[in-house]
């Protein structure tokens, strides 16, 4: 363990550190039922989520000829906000943070998330000195991460041989490939194994299994 491999960890909070896909797949059902479309099961949704999100809708069965993205978008968020303090991080998570941290790995946040909202609830867990810097976005329409990657990259001044990216989703190996750091991908987050797996990242089981990299 002492001869851990990367200083930085830059970790994705939705689905990777927080265990909200399963309230993700509630409340879209909920905006799926007002208008008569057809609801979703969690395996389907792991298998159609993805980014930008507005196309993920479009395979939902939006059009949006008569009422567009920003609206749907925003009800999904506003019913998210809802549920946010109902769920869990997801097992192991803490143990996995406190226990690197003592390694001298240094830790961050990079998110789709909303800057405000993702600061409330990664202190809602009691997390907030865990991380260096928590980096989401001033928007909640999650098209992409891949510039604030830079920015942060820039700003942390790591060489990127240091740096390894831990997500949940294609687009987190998308952001680690375009600020050139490693990636391992969780499941059981926002996509299926196999949709990981299809990206050429290493795939772990769980979060457990970072410690033993």
């Amino acid at each position: 363990m002492s001869n851990f491999p990367y200083k930085h960890i830059m970790w994705d909070w939705n689905g990777t550190l927080l265990n909200d896909s399963q309230m993700a797949v509630m409340v879209i059902n909920e905006t799926l039922s007002k208008r008569n479309m057809p609801t979703i099961s969690h395996d389907h949704y792991q298998k159609i989520f993805g980014f930008p999100v507005i196309d993920y809708y479009r395979r939902l069965g939006f059009d949006f000829v008569d009422e567009s993205f920003e609206v749907v978008g925003t009800e999904f968020i506003d019913g998210y906000e809802q549920h946010k303090f109902d769920v869990s991080l997801h097992v192991g998570a803490e143990e996995v943070l406190r226990k690197l941290s003592s390694l001298r790995v240094s830790h961050s946040i990079l998110s789709a998330y909303k800057q405000n909202t993702l600061d409330e609830l990664v202190a809602h867990f009691g997390l907030t000195n865990q991380f260096l810097k928590i980096v989401g976005l001033d928007n909640h329409y999650a098209h992409s991460k891949v510039d604030n990657a830079k920015e942060w990259m820039f700003e942390l001044a790591h060489d990127p041989s240091d740096v390894l990216f831990v997500g949940d989703t294609a687009h987190d190996y998308e952001v680690a490939e375009a600020i050139g750091v490693d990636c391992v991908l969780i499941p059981g987050g926002h996509q299926t194994r196999e949709v990981l797996e299809n990206t050429g990242a290493r795939v772990l089981d769980g979060l457990s299994d970072i410690l033993n990299l």
